[in-house]
C-alpha cells in the first residue's frame, strides 16, 4: 500500500493530466471561484478514483484520514471529492469516533457540494451509531455554524419512516428566524423530504409554525402538487 503522500501525489497527477482548462474555467464561475479546479467533469473523476481504488487498494485507519486531509488541503475540488470517494466506500467499518473527522470536513473548505455529501456520510454513520445523534447534533446546532447546522436538519433524508420528526422539527425551530439560504434551504429540503412518508404530520408543523418564506414554500412543494392533481 502506498503511503498517503504517495497516493496523494498519484491521484494528484492523474487529475491533472486528465483535466481540461476549458472546462475548469467554467466550473470555477459555477462555485463562485472558491476553488481552483482540474476542469474533470463527474464521470471522469469517479473513473478515474475507481482506477486508483482498483489499483492501490484503499488506504485504512490512519493512513485514511491522513490520505483524505492531504486531499482536504489541497485547492482543487476534484481532490476533495476523490477524498469524499473514498471514504464512502469504508464508512461502514469506522468506529463510532469517526465523526470526528467528518465533522473537522463540514468545516473544511466548506460549501455546500461537499457538506451535502459529507452529510450523507453523516447519516449513515449515525444508524450504525445511533447513540451519537443526541449529544453531537446538540453541539452541532449549539455551534451557529451553518455548515454543522444544516447537516443536523438533513441527515436523515434518507430514513423515511424511521426519521425522529421530533428531532427535525425542533431543529427547525431553532433557525426559522435565519436569514441564512442555506439553513431555509435546508429545512425546507428536510421537511419536503420527510412529507413523502407523513404528509400530514409535516403539513400541520408547517401551518403551526413561523418559517421563512422560502422553507414554507420548500416543505409544501410535493404537499401542494399532489393537492392541485386531486
Amino acid at each position: 500500500m502506498l503511503s498517503p503522500l504517495a497516493y496523494y501525489s498519484q491521484v494528484r497527477e492523474l487529475f491533472r493530466t486528465h483535466g481540461s482548462p476549458i472546462v475548469a474555467q467554467g466550473q470555477m464561475q459555477y462555485m463562485r471561484h472558491q476553488f481552483e479546479f482540474f476542469g474533470l467533469k463527474m464521470p471522469q473523476w469517479k473513473a478515474l478514483t475507481k482506477t486508483m481504488h482498483r489499483e492501490q487498494g484503499l488506504p485504512k485507519d490512519d493512513d485514511l484520514k491522513q490520505l483524505v486531509r492531504l486531499c482536504f488541503q489541497d485547492d482543487h475540488r476534484e481532490m476533495h471529492y476523490f477524498a469524499l470517494e473514498t471514504l464512502e466506500k469504508s464508512i461502514q467499518y469506522q468506529a463510532a469516533d469517526f465523526i470526528e473527522l467528518l465533522e473537522e470536513l463540514i468545516l473544511t473548505r466548506s460549501w455546500w457540494d461537499t457538506v451535502d455529501w459529507i452529510n450523507k456520510l453523516v447519516g449513515q454513520h449515525f444508524r450504525r451509531y445511533p447513540e451519537l445523534i443526541q449529544p453531537v447534533t446538540a453541539r452541532w446546532m449549539a455551534s451557529e455554524n451553518r455548515w454543522l447546522q444544516r447537516v443536523c436538519m438533513i441527515f436523515q433524508l434518507a430514513y423515511k419512516e424511521k426519521t425522529d420528526a421530533e428531532l427535525l422539527f425542533g431543529f427547525v425551530r431553532r433557525i426559522a428566524d435565519s436569514k441564512e439560504f442555506f439553513l431555509q434551504k435546508g429545512a425546507g429540503w428536510a421537511l419536503r423530504h420527510y412529507s413523502r412518508t407523513n404528509p400530514e404530520g409535516v403539513r400541520k408543523f408547517v401551518e403551526n409554525t413561523q418559517l421563512a418564506p422560502l422553507t414554507r414554500r420548500e416543505a409544501l412543494r410535493l404537499i401542494n402538487a399532489k393537492a392541485s392533481q386531486e
